[in-house]
This record gives structure tokens, sequence and C-alpha cells, in this order.
């Protein structure tokens, strides 16, 4: 079921129409009493009062009223203002604002396997208002419930860290993710007739049983990333004293000299703490 135009005309037209119909009616009283005989065409004017003044009714802005006649849908009526359609079409107000849901905070595994907790901020609205009101019991309940089960589809097709190089990550790739979450929702809202606007992580944390190990994890990598870059610049510097030393002339040390004078800036380049230098007043042999 497709949205459709709604019959309605401009309500201050209608109630120019019944003011000029409530004179006339005046004016057929009026005569009646001075003619002093009854006259049965008051009646006329009086019936169309009648069909006329139920008719009205306020569409409020990003509102709509979706009309139906005797259970069949006859049109949505979106312009602003007071307007007037057939007294007979029932009116149920939609509201076509820009709404916010947040989830509940989820605890599922992600692709590796890791308890994680995860939530969603969702931004939608309702685009198609004959599909929100007639193919789903309650689209406001509907949208929550997908929302949820789509968060945790997406879950579990990521992995929460990044493990290889160019692999997709919910921590590492905050952008990606929310642009998979927003396909995957929108393909579960659209026959609701509700567009999604956004959707992103509100919350992700590894869940309470895991946490201490995982942090663990994170120190060890960083720590060895560190190890690794320190050593890769201590090679370097020490590469090129040899390198000084030799070109300049300053001493000519043999291979063991050089071992050990690379064992000792490794182990002072390299070193957690602060080294204490020995110095050596003897001769270098």
């Amino acid at each position: 079921m497709k949205e459709i135009k709604g019959f309605s005309v401009n309500g201050y037209i209608m109630l120019l129409v019944l003011a000029a119909i409530i004179g006339v009616l005046i004016y057929f009283i009026v005569g009646q009493i001075i003619a002093e005989q009854p006259n049965f065409w008051f009646f006329v004017p009086l019936l169309t009062i009648i069909f006329i003044a139920p008719g009205f009714f306020m569409v409020q802005p990003n509102q709509a009223k979706v009309m139906t006649f005797f259970g069949s849908y006859v049109g949505t009526v979106k312009a602003n203002g007071l307007r007037w359609s057939i007294p007979f079409f029932a009116h149920r107000t939609i509201s076509l604002r820009i709404r916010n849901f947040e989830s509940n905070q989820m605890k599922v595994n992600d692709n590796h396997g890791n308890p994680i907790e995860i939530a969603t901020v969702v931004v939608w609205s309702v685009d198609d208002t004959a599909e929100a009101v007639f193919e789903v019991d309650d689209y406001v309940s509907f949208v929550n419930i997908q929302s949820e089960s789509a968060l945790r589809n997406m879950a579990i097709s990521y992995p929460y860290d990044q493990h290889d190089g160019d692999q997709i990550a919910l921590r590492s790739h905050p952008q990606e993710v929310s642009e998979a979450l927003k396909i995957e929702i929108q393909e579960r809202l659209g026959k609701a007739g509700v567009k999604v606007h956004e959707a992103r992580i509100s919350h992700l944390a590894y869940a309470q049983e895991i946490a201490n190990a995982m942090l663990q994890r994170q120190q060890a990598s960083a720590i060895i990333a560190a190890r690794s870059q320190i050593v890769d610049g201590a090679v370097g510097m020490v590469e090129m004293a040899l390198s000084q030393l030799s070109d300049k002339g300053i001493v000519e040390l043999d291979e063991e000299r050089k071992a050990a004078m690379v064992s000792n800036l490794l182990v002072v380049l390299c070193g957690d703490q602060n080294t204490q230098p020995v110095v050596n007043a003897g001769s270098l042999y």
C-alpha cells in the first residue's frame, strides 16, 4: 500500500462559504417570521451547514492526516493549516518529524566470539504514511525492535578490534560500521514507510567478564608496537654511530669491540630505566 494525496480544500474558504450559508439561513428564518407563513426552504441551508461543519480539521507543521472511509484508505493530507474534507472521512494524525531512538545496551558476541556490550542511536522519520499505518500494527514499536535486531546482526559480522591491517572493526572504523548499520536498518524498516537518516553506535565495550583480559591484551599490543619502534630507532642510531666513527677515523675497533659497543648502545637506548655509565680511565684495551 502506497501513500496517495487525499482530497481536501482550504478551510478558510469553506469558512466563508459556511458563513454565507448561515446568512441565507438567517434570511429564510427572518422572512418566515415577518411573513408569518411556514417556509420549509430553510431546511436546505440548515442541512448544508450540518454537512459542512464537521468537515473542518487542523494539520500542524510536519504532521499528516491519514483519511479512511468506512475502512478504506482514501488518501493523506499533508498541507498545513485549517483544512476541510468530506465529514464522513475518519482522520488519524501521523507525525512526520524526525525522531531519535536509543537502544538498550545489549550483550552479543562479535565476529571472533568475544562478548561485547553495544548500543545504538537511530534517527528516523515517517516517509510513507500509508505504509506506516496499514502495513504494521505499531510502527514506533516496529522501529525499536527491528533496530535492535539489526544492531545485533551487525555486531556479529565485525570484530571488536582490528587485528589485520585492512580488516574493518567496530572500534577502529566507526564511519564504515555506521553506514553498514544504517543500510541494514533501512532495509528492515522500508516496509513500514520509515526513512532512516542516521544510525551510530552510542556504546561499545567488552563485557565485564573479559574486560580485564582484553585490557591487558591491548596494553601488550601497545607495548610491543612501542618496543618495535624503539628498536628500529636504536639500530639506526648504532649504525650511524659506527659509520661516523669509521668515516672520520676517530677510533679503529675490531669486531669484538664493535660487538661490545653495539651491545652497550642497545642497552642504553632500549632500556626501560636510565643506565649508570662506567667511565674507563685506563687504556682502551
